[in-house]
């Protein structure tokens, strides 16, 4: 007569099983916390037509700030830096200077944009690089975001 067999139940329960079954399941035990969701980073792209005057001033402005990483790009083929698809997907917020800013983005990446929030600051092309009213125009419309967002 076979004898039957008792499960072990310590074993079971012992932490190098768990992990070995998590593994086996795909996932990692424990579930570690990412350092970036505790110190709450935002990253913030800014984009402008030609990445020369406005983007990489917001850049400029929130690049020092706290817990800010700030990136500029440009929507034309001759910007200084081209949008691309890591651009985006590095971005929590994209901050575009005028609509035809966003038209692009959307038409260009759909599947990159289609969970990302795109702002549009309505800011023209008539200023130039680190420019008074354009930084204060910058500053006042994504700080009022960003606040409006906590």
């Amino acid at each position: 007569m076979k004898e039957k067999r008792e499960k072990k139940w310590k074993l079971m329960y012992q932490r190098k099983n768990k992990v070995s079954r998590a593994k086996q399941l795909g996932f990692v035990y424990p579930v570690r916390v990412d350092k970036r969701e505790t110190t709450q980073e935002l990253n913030l792209l800014f984009v402008c037509s030609q990445n020369k005057w406005r983007s990489p001033t917001a850049e400029k402005i929130y690049g020092s700030k706290p817990l800010i990483n700030a990136r500029s790009a440009g929507t034309c083929l001759n910007a200084r830096h081209l949008i691309s698809s890591p651009d985006i997907k590095w971005a929590d917020i994209i901050f575009v200077m005028e609509e035809k800013h966003r038209t692009k983005i959307l038409s260009a990446f759909p599947s990159d944009t289609r969970f990302k929030e795109i702002v549009v600051l309505g800011i023209e092309d008539a200023y130039k690089y680190m420019d008074d009213d354009l930084v204060v125009r910058i500053s006042s419309a994504v700080d009022a975001y960003l606040k409006s967002k906590e």
